[in-house]
């Protein structure tokens, strides 16, 4: 048997045993939804300890010290994602290969990275991850009334919808400093 079908029985006999005012099909559900999230949470925190390490060229001590920030911020969410299901009585993925067949988001691999091509890279995982969390928190108070994981995942937006913001800022601060100074640009 495939280890997913595997992992969705181990969830759907858990969580018959959970009774938090959610319908059983809703737990199973929310729990689909969320390992999504823990998924693109893994891959985005691996993408940034990889720029973190192997960035290279100007702007490397600002940047450096950024990510840093922002993959200790996610690996604390990767905890209160796989928790989550847990709470709901699913059990929680916890290998890579599972990891990434539930991800939306793409690895890349160890390699140098210019600081225009990190952030442009990790805003964009940033605003996927914040729309693919818009939909994930409108489904969830809408079809299955957990306003549990609902509250969670606005937590979550609201992080993302921040250090995007960051990355956003760092990109519009150069682009400024450029157009001011022709000679920056070079």
């Amino acid at each position: 048997m495939a280890w997913h079908l595997q992992l969705r029985m181990a969830m759907t006999t858990t969580a018959e045993t959970i009774d938090i005012g959610l319908k059983t099909d809703a737990l199973t559900e929310v729990s689909d939804i969320l390992q999504q999230v823990l998924a693109d949470a893994h891959v985005l925190y691996l993408k940034t300890r990889n720029y973190h390490w192997n960035l290279a060229g100007g702007r490397f001590h600002s940047l450096h010290a950024l990510y840093e920030e922002q993959y200790k911020a996610i690996e604390i969410s990767i905890d209160e994602i796989a928790e989550r299901i847990r709470m709901l009585g699913c059990a929680s993925p916890g290998s890579m290969s599972e990891m990434l067949s539930f991800a939306s988001l793409k690895e890349r691999k160890g390699q140098l990275i210019t600081p225009d091509d990190s952030l442009a890279s990790l805003l964009s995982d940033h605003e996927t991850v914040i729309q693919i969390l818009r939909a994930a928190i409108a489904s969830i108070e809408d079809s299955y009334q957990d306003a549990g994981t609902a509250d969670l995942l606005t937590g979550l937006l609201q992080d993302h919808e921040k250090m995007a913001w960051m990355l956003r800022s760092m990109t519009a601060l150069e682009t400024n400093d450029s157009q001011q100074d022709p000679s920056r640009s070079q």
